[in-house]
């Protein structure tokens, strides 16, 4: 049986449906996607969960189908999605709010890269990552970009069929399911997992983070430019 391997793979390594790996059928017993293996839901929540406390740099990235807030529905998914947050210790967010290339220079702290996701991947030191409302098509080109050149490990919480180039992919993702993703999170906690967060290292990780980001915003208000001009006027649409 084929098994997605995490990364690094190499430069253009090979897409995971080349290598005979499909996504479970909506409503299997096995339903969800585990290193290529079909497992059954509740033991792809179960990793989930244990992927996302124990490995480095836990993080979210959220997508426009979650960040934008299209519906009453999308909005009810992200207040959960950001109660699942808090409960991992030290994770982060990054959002990916839009796919065209940002240039000259993008802060990979501030978003996700969508043209060099690894990039940001690399610069934050994230091992385990999740992908959410982000468009199939992008998602797929992301997963398989992080594959190749990072040792993360993707997690795509997909809304509709899934990603087989994700290292855990879950299928037909609503509410229902981010508090599945949820309860094995606290249940592992309470069960004596001790996340990556509170260990020595984790801590001083964090620490050094912190210390980063008051010192890019310090930075940033310093630099900060007031507009000092008069503001030109409008048009008279009756002026001639």
């Amino acid at each position: 049986m084929p098994k997605l391997e995490l990364g690094p793979a190499g430069f253009l390594p090979p897409s995971a449906a080349s290598m005979g790996i499909f996504q479970p059928v909506k409503g299997s017993d096995k339903a969800a996607l585990v290193e290529g293996e079909h497992v059954d839901q509740e033991k792809a929540y179960e990793i989930s969960a244990e992927k996302l406390l124990t490995r480095r740099n836990p993080t979210l990235f959220p997508g426009p189908m979650l960040v934008w807030g299209w519906t009453e529905e999308t909005r009810h998914k992200a207040t959960l999605a950001l109660d699942l947050v808090k409960e991992v210790p030290g994770m982060n967010i990054i959002p990916m709010p839009d796919y065209r290339p940002i240039y000259p220079k993008i802060d990979p702290e501030a978003v996700i890269n969508p043209c060099h996701p690894n990039l940001t991947i690399q610069h934050n030191k994230i091992h385990v990552c999740a992908l959410i409302g982000v468009h199939c098509h992008f998602a797929n080109i992301t997963l398989k970009m992080i594959r190749a050149n990072t040792n993360c490990y993707t997690q795509a919480w997909c809304a509709y069929d899934g990603h087989e180039d994700a290292l855990l992919s879950l299928r037909d993702f609503d509410s229902e399911k981010i508090g599945k993703v949820k309860d094995a999170i606290i249940r592992l906690k309470k069960g004596g997992l001790t996340p990556w967060a509170e260990t020595s290292e984790g801590k001083e990780e964090l620490e050094e983070i912190k210390a980063r980001k008051i010192e890019r915003a310090k930075a940033t208000k310093e630099n900060a430019q007031l507009f000092m001009h008069e503001l030109e006027e409008g048009l008279d649409e009756n002026a001639e």
